[in-house]
């Protein structure tokens, strides 16, 4: 019978590959201290996860102790190194045994951090991951944690665009340009043309009384121009947009979608918040200059038809009182509310839970979170202006 031909080595396979892979178990130096170090080195593509040897019986057998996986010696990787490690470590976790990660590759972490909890149920305790949603009924503290880590990775995302190292496509973005810019026009201008009319009304029923009619149109160009087309703005986004990226980001969340992005390498704050965030700067500045055209020829019919002020006095009076300053200060406090609308739906939507209930959720903080952040935002920057003298 003839004998079989042996399987192919790895330097077979690819005989310029010089560093073949490495591994070996190693205990702690202290006796007392159940601790391992599984050192990983060389070159792991292809065939090279056969390699990887069984865990000492000293660490398979034990119901505790900690293992750090140290990878910075690695020059070459793919997903079967993620596989070969997986299926060794999936024990030992259920055993109770701590893993450290911190020492592997990104790629190779997100993967096991990823799959080692939904597999094993009695280590996922013990294999914190910072991928995980925060749920509800943590700190306060814990959930501005989250908030501000939310923002730097946002803040980074920015500067990986600038460097042209981002995940984010461009396709994505001209269709957010079109959800978040002609489709909110209209719910816009309804709110502010309201607004202005409510404005002129009110307005001028305490200018009548000293003969003052003159000056409706004063206070509705810079009260619309300054302050209500920006907020206005802000706070119907806020319903219309902020609770809708909430809930596209949270129903791919429950559908593991996100899981999958980041095991394909592709970063979600890239590929799934930048499109939003920048859409609706883009368009913020039209939206609000639209919005506050609308207010403030909202208040010539009062004007007109109430306090018999002439179309022609309202209209020179508008275009009087209106500076640049009112209109830069506008435009920048309104855009900034815009971006807390999209940086609030988009929290809350990456870190909701994985059910039906928890898109509701999400949607609902969204909601409350960009209304509170503009009121405050809104507040701070009041009291910074007037107090620079602007």
């Amino acid at each position: 019978m003839p004998t079989p031909s042996p399987a192919p080595t790895l330097s077979a396979l690819n005989p310029a590959r010089a560093d073949g892979p490495a591994c070996q178990w190693l205990p702690s130096s202290d006796p007392k201290s159940p601790a391992w170090t599984l050192h990983l080195a060389g070159d792991w593509r292809a065939l090279a996860s056969a390699a990887l040897t069984a865990p000492p019986p000293a660490l398979a057998n034990a119901s505790s102790g900690k293992l750090t996986l140290d990878g910075q010696a690695l020059t070459h990787w793919d997903g079967g190194l993620a596989a070969a490690l997986w299926a060794h470590l999936a024990p030992l976790v259920q055993h109770g045994v701590v893993l450290n990660l911190d020492a592997l590759p990104g790629a190779v972490h997100s993967v096991l951090e990823l799959a080692l909890p939904r597999e094993t149920q009695a280590g996922a305790a013990a294999l914190p991951s910072r991928l995980a949603p925060v749920q509800d009924g943590t700190s306060a503290w814990a959930q501005m944690l989250v908030t501000a880590g939310f923002f730097g990775e946002v803040l980074l995302a920015l500067v990986r665009l600038l460097r042209g190292r981002s995940d984010m496509r461009w396709s994505d973005l001209w269709r957010q340009l079109d959800q978040t810019g002609p489709l909110s026009l209209g719910i816009v201008a309804l709110s502010c043309f309201l607004v202005g009319l409510m404005l002129a009304y009110m307005g001028g029923a305490q200018l009548d009384k000293i003969g003052a009619q003159t000056y409706i149109a004063n206070v509705v160009t810079v009260g619309m121009v300054r302050e209500l087309a920006g907020l206005m703005t802000g706070v119907i986004l806020s319903g219309r947009l902020g609770a809708a990226f909430a809930a596209q980001l949270s129903s791919m969340q429950a559908n593991e979608e996100i899981d999958a992005l980041r095991a394909l390498g592709i970063n979600p704050i890239d590929y799934l918040v930048l499109p939003r965030l920048l859409a609706l700067l883009l368009v913020a500045p039209l939206v609000i200059a639209y919005a506050a055209l609308v207010g403030v020829l909202a208040g010539l019919p009062a004007a007109i038809v109430v306090y018999g002020v002439p179309a022609a006095e309202y209209l020179h009076q508008s275009v009087k009182a209106l500076t640049w300053a009112h209109i830069w200060i506008g435009l920048v406090k309104g855009t900034l509310y815009v971006a807390l609308v999209a940086l609030a739906g988009c929290r809350e939507g990456l870190h909701a839970g994985r059910n039906a209930q928890a898109v509701g959720a999400a949607t609902t903080a969204a909601v409350v979170k960009a209304l509170v952040w503009i009121f405050a935002a809104a507040c701070a920057s009041t009291i910074l202006f007037q107090s620079l003298g602007l």
